[in-house]
């Protein structure tokens, strides 16, 4: 155990609550999450407070007392949670709004076939204990009145895992045994390391062999929580750092298999091709360096996800890949189903998959206003994060290679703003609607509707006719035979 410290403690809702519970005569203490990031210097706008008594009516009265909103009651928990305005600007406009949970000290139980606590009422260093990792499991005495507080002094640092020495040592450890920690909550695999990503910490070694042997105790945890800690990850500064070590500890075959399919590397002849997962972790720092789009990192990490479906050797030509692009935009919908992502967001990423080899072969079949204006369409408002796509996926250590392919890019992008400044065909829209034709044909809904429809669009994007109304009306009366009869 290290010896105890005293912290300097200063936000005025903790000084409050401090103050509430010396009141009551209730011991009260700062734990977690706020803790850790104080340590780390920096600051943290959830706060959990953990107090050793009746923790639900204590919460009501810190509603009452700090004016606190949304107070929802877990009974069966021992933990309320509610927001409160930061009493540090409690009269400014827009004012930092603050989650606090406060907890009554507890332990926990576990059924094996289920990550459901069993809770029933405990002691603090016992309430420490079974938290996730010993960077989570100190507390900070948050009493003024010393004899509220069982004896410990007001910002005083009770750290009976050494939580501060492994922060120190930048490394993730657990207060108990691993195996044990991750048997009881299993989604602690992910967060161990999430964590490990976001501070970009070592793994203890008694931990990661734990991970390793209890992976298969994930499939118990619900698929929501899987996929907002493995967000989580992609949310990181360096993605890459969580996605390896998902992969090295065979917990990637398990959240997200089509990943952990990648690693690999096929040689025939004098003809190999790069480790597509290698290349692929590549590809998501490149845009977390570029970018805070989570779905951006995303799609960069499921960009090549057909490509072990598609790889073929071909005599004379090397490997190829052909149609990866349009197979794996179309595995994404049952992906996303089973990852229970939000399907708002499948149709971005399906498109960028689709899309993103286009920019690259347009500059190599030469730079037309037709195929720029085509993929300005189809690429509409995402146009400038398919380029960061392409951008990112130049991940070869040949300085001429990157020079090249960044010149053919710079190509596509100055010839695109040349053509959306004249015809504006991002989110355009065709100029002329189905009910018009059927009413200038006299027709009814069906095929020919959209095969005239479908002329009109692709004669504006081939640059045959203006972007205009009449000059739409005027293109399909000269040649509605033709284009009906397909000749």
């Amino acid at each position: 155990m290290t010896e105890l410290k005293t912290l300097n403690i200063n936000e005025p809702i903790l000084l409050r609550i401090g103050e509430l519970a010396d009141s009551l005569g209730i011991q009260a203490f700062v734990v977690g999450g706020y803790v850790r990031d104080l340590l780390l210097g920096t600051v943290s706008k959830d706060i959990d407070v953990m107090v050793i008594g009746d923790p639900i009516a204590f919460s009501h009265e810190v509603e009452r007392k700090l004016g606190a909103t949304g107070l929802v009651i877990f009974e069966k928990f021992r933990t309320a949670q509610m927001t409160v305005q930061s009493l540090a600007d409690a009269n400014a406009t827009g004012s930092t709004l603050v989650k606090l949970e406060i907890v009554g000290a507890r332990r926990e139980s576990y059924d094996a076939s289920s990550r459901k606590p069993q809770v029933e009422e405990a002691t603090l260093e016992e309430d420490l204990s079974r938290r996730d990792f010993t960077m989570n499991a100190m507390a900070v005495s948050i009493n003024q009145d010393e004899s509220r507080s069982g004896g410990y002094a007001f910002g005083e640092l009770v750290d009976p895992f050494d939580g501060e020495q492994a922060l120190s040592q930048k490394i993730i450890e657990t207060p108990l045994e691993p195996q044990d920690t991750f048997s009881e909550d299993p989604l602690r695999i992910l967060r161990a390391i999430r964590f490990a990503c976001r501070f970009e910490f070592s793994i203890s070694n008694r931990v990661r062999k734990a991970i390793v042997k209890m992976s298969e105790r994930l499939r118990i945890v619900s698929q929501e929580r899987i996929t907002d800690e493995f967000m989580k990850v992609l949310s990181a500064a360096h993605p890459s750092v969580g996605l390896k070590l998902m992969q090295d500890t065979g917990v990637m075959k398990i959240v997200f298999p089509e990943i952990s399919d990648l690693p690999g590397v096929d040689q025939r002849q004098d003809h190999h091709h790069k480790d597509v997962f290698l290349h692929t972790l590549s590809v998501v720092d490149n845009l977390a360096r570029s970018s805070d789009n989570v779905w951006l990192r995303f799609t960069g990490l499921v960009h090549d996800i057909a490509k072990p479906e598609t790889k073929k050797f071909v005599e004379g030509v090397g490997w190829t890949f052909h149609g990866h692009d349009e197979i794996g935009a179309r595995w994404m919908k049952k992906i996303f189903q089973r990852m229970r992502q939000p399907m708002d967001k499948l149709p971005y990423v399906e498109k960028l998959i689709r899309l993103h080899l286009r920019p690259m072969s347009l500059a190599v079949e030469g730079v037309t206003d037709s195929a720029v204006r085509r993929l300005l369409f189809e690429a509409g408002e995402d146009f400038e994060d398919l380029m960061r796509l392409c951008r990112a996926d130049i991940t070869s250590k040949n300085k001429d290679l990157i020079a090249e392919y960044s010149r053919n890019y710079e190509l596509v992008e100055l010839r695109a703003k040349v053509v959306e400044g004249k015809d504006r065909i991002r989110n355009w829209k065709p100029p002329i609607n189905g009910d018009e034709i059927m009413e200038m044909f006299g027709i009814k809904p069906g095929r020919e509707v959209g095969v005239l429809k479908k002329a009109v669009e692709s004669a504006v994007l081939d640059g045959l006719i203006p972007n205009d109304h009449d000059a739409a009306v005027d293109y399909l009366k000269s040649n509605q035979s033709k284009l009906l009869s397909g000749k």
